[in-house]
């Protein structure tokens, strides 16, 4: 756990924070995804194709906030029988509820690195209080990359029934884990031209 912590202050440690840094979530590096026991025996695992957002953190205050859009009509498990059964109204409902969306406004920070963020999540239209836990978070500026990046792996979970999605319960357990593949892209003003010689 100490090795982890120290290994995540170094990775954040690779540029300079400011009072308050905005994120642009990168939707080719951001995959949220889930697991479900099925028939108490096999997790069940899918993903979602598409996701926008903006994360702000201020190392300073230790705090932060988290706005997360998932577009549910991406939802993907590599059956196709199964996208559809889940995009139809016995799941995710796409057509009358095209997104799932988290919304923090605290980030929860230790040791410099955020850890958790308590916010709200809504899916089939219905809002419920989550705790996401991040498991790993780091920042880097690579030479290749145009701005800083920060990544993390986050994980929650949830009752599906208290959003309302209760169907097939002897066959697909309530509990759902959440994971989070996601990567941001810090915002940052534009470069000035360099004024010609002359």
């Amino acid at each position: 756990m100490i090795g982890r912590a120290l290994a995540c202050i170094g990775l954040a440690a690779q540029f300079a924070w400011g009072a308050s840094d905005e994120f642009t979530i990168d939707r080719a590096h951001t995959y949220p995804g889930f697991e479900v026991l099925h028939l108490g025996i096999s997790t069940q695992r899918g993903r979602f194709e598409r996701t926008t957002g903006k994360i702000v953190l201020d190392r300073e205050a230790g705090t932060g906030t988290v706005d997360i859009v998932i577009d549910t009509t991406t939802v993907i498990t590599g059956s196709a029988m199964l996208d559809a059964a889940l995009r139809g109204e016995d799941f995710f409902n796409v057509e009358r509820f095209p997104a799932i969306t988290f919304h923090a406004d605290r980030v929860e920070f230790e040791q410099g690195v955020p850890r958790r963020a308590p916010g709200n999540l809504t899916l089939l239209g219905v809002t419920r209080g989550v705790m996401l836990q991040i498991e790993r978070f780091g920042c880097t500026r690579a030479p290749f990359l145009v701005r800083t990046t920060c990544g993390a792996d986050v994980v929650a979970k949830v009752d599906r029934t208290v959003f309302g999605m209760s169907r097939f319960r002897a066959f697909i357990a309530d509990e759902v884990r959440i994971v989070i593949q996601i990567e941001a892209v810090k915002v940052e003003p534009p470069v000035e031209p360099s004024p010609s010689g002359g």
